[in-house]
């Protein structure tokens, strides 16, 4: 969903919206602790990134939502970093959290992000309606920066926060052969909030036939192709990672 002025705003309502915050910093959490030693050294998709690393980032932008003032102090640091060595101020941000936290044991992360996710969620919840509608500025949509748009913080907030914690539990998944957990009842109203973004992307007839735990049907228009998958698989291809072909090359930030 868009505004008038281009920018983009979430589908979903902030009260679901608080809800799966919530619920994915659990289910997170709940995935680390079921990790095993060696699990944490295990690469992910993620260039130069494994389990632990990926864990220091989640930590450190779930720190980053839980008060204004770290919220600020992250903001400023990456900024400077990103002006100073011309990358992209989510490169920025990210290698901050992760070398911060890089220190900590497995088990210190677990303790921090007990602590640390609970505040997260209810400082996002307690975003106000008006800050939500304010814009936020060009966003990357790739890992270059070459495809930016418009969003609102209410966007950042709500959807792309969410999906950034549960794109990762499943990279940690896949770099660990672990199944992720996966209900209808919170896995499946973000997959299909994807796929209703990922259909007004492309604007084009299609059906989508998403198998799994979190699937579902959705048909837009008429005369389209109809794409069938698991529905992990299907979000992990609209967000960049392996190779999306036809309509599943339509990118969908996370």
């Amino acid at each position: 969903m868009q505004t008038s002025s281009g920018r983009r705003k979430p589908a979903l309502d902030h009260a679901t919206a608080t809800r799966l915050a919530a619920t994915e910093y659990d289910r997170f959490l709940a995935q680390l602790r079921r990790l095993s030693p060696a699990d944490w050294s295990a690469t992910t998709v993620c260039p130069s990134w494994d389990v632990h690393a990926m864990a220091c980032h989640v930590l450190g932008m779930a720190k980053m939502s839980s008060s204004l003032r770290e919220n600020l102090r992250q903001f400023r640091i990456a900024t400077r970093t990103a002006k100073r060595e011309g990358v992209l101020f989510i490169d920025a941000l990210t290698e901050l959290q992760v070398r911060e936290h890089q220190s900590l044991s497995s088990g210190k992360i677990v303790d921090a992000l007990s602590n640390v996710g609970p505040k997260a969620a209810r400082g996002r919840a307690r975003t106000p309606a008006l800050m939500r509608r304010l814009p936020v500025g060009d966003q990357p949509i790739d890992e270059t920066g070459s495809m930016t748009e418009q969003w609102s913080l209410g966007y950042l907030n709500d959807v792309i926060l969410t999906r950034d914690t549960w794109m990762h539990r499943s990279d940690i998944g896949a770099a660990t052969a672990r199944d992720m957990e996966l209900s209808a009842d919170h896995d499946g109203v973000l997959v299909a909030d994807v796929a209703a973004e990922w259909a007004r992307r492309h604007g084009q007839p299609c059906a989508l036939v998403l198998t799994g735990p979190a699937g579902g049907r959705w048909t837009w228009g008429a005369g389209g192709p109809t794409i069938e998958l698991d529905s992990v698989e299907f979000c992990r291809a609209v967000s960049g990672r392996g190779t999306g072909e036809g309509l599943l090359a339509t990118r969908v930030p996370f």
